[in-house]
């Protein structure tokens, strides 16, 4: 194991640089924001442990799109091992076993090698649908932020992209990026896909992601404040060199946009009109513009999910953020350790609510996706579908694994455990039912 000082000092940004390991090893640190995240080096940082966070932290996130295993929130007792302690990481079942013996090694390695030996097999299929073993298809997209995130999600099979984060065309600089700017990014990505499509999430900013050009003031609790959508509909000149961008970029290629964080009809309406305003903008300026747009919206609150049925009858399509709505729904924020128990996607209620949008869907003729990190997870991934989910959203490693999971199940049979799941108390009976059903 490598654990090192000058590790630590990065980053708690008292050394300028990226987070770096001198040898091949496990990478144990207080925390790591996004940033940090973002400039490790997968093939030297084999696995991440930290003593702060949660696994729905955007530092997780981005680990898990990076391939590399992470436990966060183990408490500050982490931060006492010694360098070059033996140390195993167990990411699936979120334990770290210290000085382990001979046979635990040995049991260690002979799983890890039973999941290589899986994920060859599940690599070699991923071009393949999902569809289960009684005909229902589930769609797998990718959750990307950058080029190199969707030439990944293709090779892993993916069918298109759930979610592009558009962010990464804001943050690292010190003014936002022109229309021109960003309608050539999401051309080259769009090109990149050759016909896939593309849900673009229109700027997602604000609480714990400031940027340092676009003033959201201070707020106490930042989950709760003033981001995202309401940013936007704040600043309509600005939000409408985005939408420009994307209309450009829907004329030439199958991609739709998608408004996060919304919380009233009323909201959707305002972002639906600007959009509609920046169409017309784009006509008058002699360019090419598309008929139309399919339209959707982020589920990220409570208070959408419950009114589903009135929001179907106008968006094209829902995307539900787990994490989020999570956080939201059991009052504990995403990235605090002290809650992370709280903070669980298998609690009954938070699937309750998940049903809710996909019976609002259904019964309107709109699809219903996952695109939070749920949608991912294995052991979620049955009763998602059994839920009546029409798509899930990942990061692109995760995408060969969920393909060959929901070819081996019964979607009747999904249905059945889905909602004696719903009629549980607690997230560990959802997850020990779900396990005897996997």
């Amino acid at each position: 194991m490598a654990v090192a000082a000058q590790v630590a000092g990065n980053l708690m940004g008292a050394v300028p640089g990226a987070p770096r390991l001198a040898s091949p090893g496990i990478l144990i640190a207080p925390d790591l924001t996004p940033d940090d995240t973002a400039r490790l080096d997968p093939a030297m940082v084999r696995a991440i442990c930290t003593a702060h966070g949660a696994p729905t932290s955007h530092s997780a996130i981005l680990a898990r799109t990076f391939g590399i295993p992470a436990i966060v929130g183990l408490g500050e007792d982490l931060l006492a091992i010694p360098e070059d302690t033996l140390l195993l990481v167990d990411a699936e079942c979120g334990r770290i076993v210290l000085d382990p013996d001979e046979a635990a090694v040995a049991d260690f390695l002979q799983r890890q090698e039973a999941l290589r030996a899986g994920a060859v097999q599940a690599s070699a299929q991923s071009g393949a649908a999902a569809i289960t073993r009684d005909g229902r298809r589930v769609e797998i997209g990718a959750n990307i932020a950058s080029l190199a995130d969707a030439q990944a999600a293709l090779e892993a099979g993916a069918e298109g992209v759930g979610l592009l984060r558009t962010e990464f065309l804001f943050t690292g600089r010190p003014a936002a990026p022109d229309e021109g700017e960003q309608f050539s990014a999401l051309c080259d990505l769009a090109k990149l896909l050759n016909g896939r499509p593309m849900v673009i999430r229109t700027l997602d900013v604000g609480g714990d992601k400031p940027l340092p050009y676009l003033d959201a003031g201070r707020d106490g609790n930042p989950f709760l404040g003033w981001r995202a959508i309401r940013i936007s509909l704040a600043r309509p000149e600005f939000f409408k060199v985005q939408l420009r961008a994307i209309v450009r970029a829907a004329a030439l290629f199958p991609v739709k946009v998608m408004f996060p964080m919304i919380a009233t009809l009323g909201e959707f309406r305002a972002a639906k009109l600007l959009l509609a305003e920046a169409l017309e903008e784009v006509r008058a300026a002699g360019r090419q513009a598309p008929a139309r747009i399919e339209t959707g919206i982020m589920v990220e609150i409570p208070a959408t999910a419950l009114r589903a049925h009135q929001f179907a009858a106008e968006v094209d399509f829902f995307s539900i953020g787990t994490n989020d709505l999570t956080q939201y729904t059991m009052a504990a924020e995403r990235g605090n350790a002290r809650v992370a128990a709280l903070a669980d996607p298998f609690h009954p209620a938070v699937l309750d609510l998940v049903r809710k949008v996909a019976q609002a869907g259904q019964a309107h003729g709109k699809w219903v996706g996952i695109c939070g990190e749920l949608g991912g997870d294995p052991l979620a991934i049955p009763l998602l579908v059994g839920l009546g989910i029409d798509e899930l959203s990942m990061s692109a490693p995760l995408i060969p694994r969920a393909k060959q999971l929901i070819r081996e199940l019964d979607f009747q049979v999904l249905r059945e455990t889905a909602l004696r799941a719903l009629h549980l108390e607690t997230p560990e009976q959802v997850r020990a039912l779900a396990g005897r059903g996997a």
